[in-house]
């Protein structure tokens, strides 16, 4: 018997819901908003939930990671009657179970619990059964869901020596977690060779790679060994994989095989069991179909993918990701530790931060440099772009466009309520237009608007505005 969880603004739905759950011997629970949810996951132990995306409190989809905060966290099942493929990918990125419209059949939904029972179980069963993989994640700073989903990949790719692929934009780790995977595995011992491909000229990645013997080329005075020799044993670190030149990939996809390779002059082969850890800003399957990037090489490449999000995605590990890097630059500056002032705080949680991890550890170094021996830190200390772009973002949203109403004296309203009245209309308006605008796609209008696609699916839910035409 499991304990089913409901979250949905809609009894009836929630009554079915119960009824098919209850005649499967299952326990539920109900709420109607997605507070009263959050509460009762914090207060009880549940086996999996049942989550609706538009509700009265919010949206459905931001919820998931608090949702999935504990160590002993249910699984979550999306059931909206808002179906979208974005939706859908969304909530999987956040750890979701299943994702399906409200449409489906009770077989699909009854199938879809089952499995999910049947995984929590087995995974259940596993943790208990199977010492916990204990490694170093130096650098690595947060409790996000997000980002401990990213660690549990880590855990699962140590125990073999298949390839990895870690993707993200520039400045989310990618570095830190190949060191992660190393660490984790049993070729922790041995050496960790970083090979960037970005760094090398074309007419000497090769060399590079296998090394080259005296005499080879006019300026070989003397052997040199490669890095994929050097890496014998350990892990070859291959670093923005998608610079690599397409002349290169061929060679190197029979060197991942075989693992033997032949130096540039030599005659013999050599061989080096190494286990390849690649990363990349870049789509690569874009590039495969650009003909830029080897299909079987990619394949080769992502046994296992670890895709980690954007600091915009993973913004409640800010604050800890600002303790610390704080904390340590100041002992590099040999400074005291900085306190954080509460707006200090909203506004590193407010900027979009494009540069991610990167560019918050770059301007906290900036400004404890400038508070050098100030106490508290405040926003008068960070970078004048960053407070300009957060308090413009602020004013943006408190903007409103639109037509004013003509009152008579008698009935004109109080000042708040005619502010409301207008912004209600500016804003639908804007929503309208919006989807008219990106001929209703998801993607395109939170492009336009710079909306995140949760909220743009409440304020369309909160004007009554259809997804599609």
């Amino acid at each position: 018997m499991a304990n089913i969880l409901i979250i949905d603004d809609d009894h009836l739905m929630c009554k079915s819901l119960s009824i098919v759950t209850q005649q499967k011997g299952h326990q539920t629970a109900c709420a109607d908003t997605l507070a009263a949810g959050l509460l009762k996951n914090q207060t009880q132990s549940f086996d999996v939930i049942f989550l609706d995306v538009n509700m009265p409190d919010g949206n459905g989809l931001d919820c998931i990671q608090q949702l999935l905060a504990n160590p002993d966290a249910p699984e979550v099942i999306i059931i909206t009657g808002f179906g979208d493929p974005h939706g859908a990918e969304m909530a999987i990125k956040c750890g979701a179970w299943d994702y399906i419209e409200k449409g489906a059949s009770v077989k699909e939904i009854t199938l879809s619990l089952l499995r999910a029972l049947q995984y929590r179980e087995q995974k259940m069963s596993a943790c208990s059964n199977t010492k916990t993989l204990d490694f170093k994640k130096e650098g690595i700073i947060g409790n996000s869901s997000r980002l401990r989903s990213c660690l549990d990949l880590v855990t699962q790719a140590a125990i073999s020596d298949a390839s990895v692929l870690i993707t993200g934009d520039t400045g989310t780790g990618k570095e830190l977690f190949a060191k992660a995977v190393h660490l984790a595995s049993d070729r922790k011992t041995k050496k960790f060779v970083v090979v960037d491909c970005a760094a090398m000229p074309d007419n000497l990645i090769e060399g590079i790679l296998f090394g080259h013997e005296k005499g080879s080329f006019t300026s070989a005075d003397q052997s040199r060994e490669g890095l994929i020799l050097q890496a014998n044993g350990g892990t070859l670190f291959l670093d923005e994989v998608g610079e690599m030149p397409l002349s290169l990939q061929k060679v190197f996809l029979r060197v991942l095989q075989e693992h033997r390779f032949r130096p540039i002059g030599s005659s013999r082969e050599l061989e080096s069991n190494f286990r390849l850890v690649a990363a990349t800003n870049r789509n690569l399957r874009r590039m495969v179909q650009e003909g830029t990037f080897r299909s079987d090489l990619l394949f080769r490449i992502s046994t296992f993918i670890i895709e980690l999000p954007p600091i915009s995605e993973r913004t409640e590990d800010i604050p800890l990701l600002a303790r610390h890097h704080a904390d340590r630059i100041s002992a590099q500056y040999n400074v005291l530790p900085k306190d954080f002032s509460p707006e200090f705080l909203q506004m590193l949680m407010l900027y979009r931060w494009p540069g991610n991890v990167r560019e918050l550890v770059n301007t906290l170094e900036r400004t404890i440099a400038v508070a050098r021996n100030e106490p508290v830190l405040f926003p008068k200390h960070l970078p004048m772009q960053i407070r300009i772009e957060v308090t413009q973002q602020m004013m943006q949203k408190e903007e409103t466009e639109g037509t004013v109403d003509q009152f008579s004296v008698e009935s004109l309203p109080q000042l708040s309520d005619y502010r409301d009245s207008i912004y209600v209309k500016a804003e639908q308006k804007y929503l309208q237009d919006l989807m008219n605008l990106s001929d209703y796609n998801v993607t395109e209008a939170c492009k336009i608007s710079g909306l995140s696609t949760s909220r743009l699916y409440a304020l369309l839910k909160k004007h009554s505005i259809p997804l599609q035409r």
